[in-house]
């Protein structure tokens, strides 16, 4: 709860300060992708903050997002087992693309955001609508075909999105 309102919090005060100098609110500038990467590594950052044993891996694109504190040396790990991935998606139900299938914490935000409502200033804030916390292994995975130029993904299967899916911290819309 503390760390998703921070991002509300972040993004109230940014799309304040925007829209008074006329700007866009920070939701309709970035594109889907960056949208998701910038809330990764807040949430990421966040929940580092608010945690007691956790803390973000100080390894460039390490793995997992969130590693146990003095596990690895100097906080970092370029792939590590102990901690807890982080990523978010549009997509309800937490069904998120990986570069890899492994075994691993996974927690997963699923979030909402306006885009339609008109004019823009009137639109809702971004929202996390559920959030996933759930320990998957290499094998509740599918691996996605690669195309000529695109990058080796995984994502979980049925029954593994559905492992993910029993294990809901939060579902719904909470006061902003």
């Amino acid at each position: 709860e503390l760390v998703m309102h921070d991002m509300y919090d972040f993004f109230h005060d940014v799309n304040t300060a925007l829209t008074d100098k006329g700007l866009q609110r920070l939701d309709d500038m970035l594109r889907p992708a960056i949208m998701s990467g910038l809330l990764s590594d807040m949430l990421t950052a966040s929940m580092a903050k608010h945690s007691r044993t956790l803390t973000e891996n100080r390894y460039f694109n390490g793995h997992p997002d969130l590693i146990v504190q003095g596990v690895y040396a100097g906080d970092a790990v370029k792939s590590g087992s102990d901690g807890v991935e982080i990523k978010t998606t549009r997509k309800s139900g937490g069904a998120v693309d990986t570069h890899g299938a492994r075994d691993q914490w996974m927690c997963v935000f699923v979030y909402t955001i306006d885009g339609e409502s008109e004019p823009a200033v009137n639109r809702k804030p971004m929202t996390f609508s559920e959030v996933y916390l759930g320990n998957v292994t290499r094998d509740d995975f599918r691996r996605n075909a690669r195309g000529e130029l695109g990058t080796r993904t995984a994502t979980l299967h049925r029954e593994g999105i559905a492992k993910l899916r029993a294990n809901w911290v939060y579902r719904g819309s909470p006061e902003i």
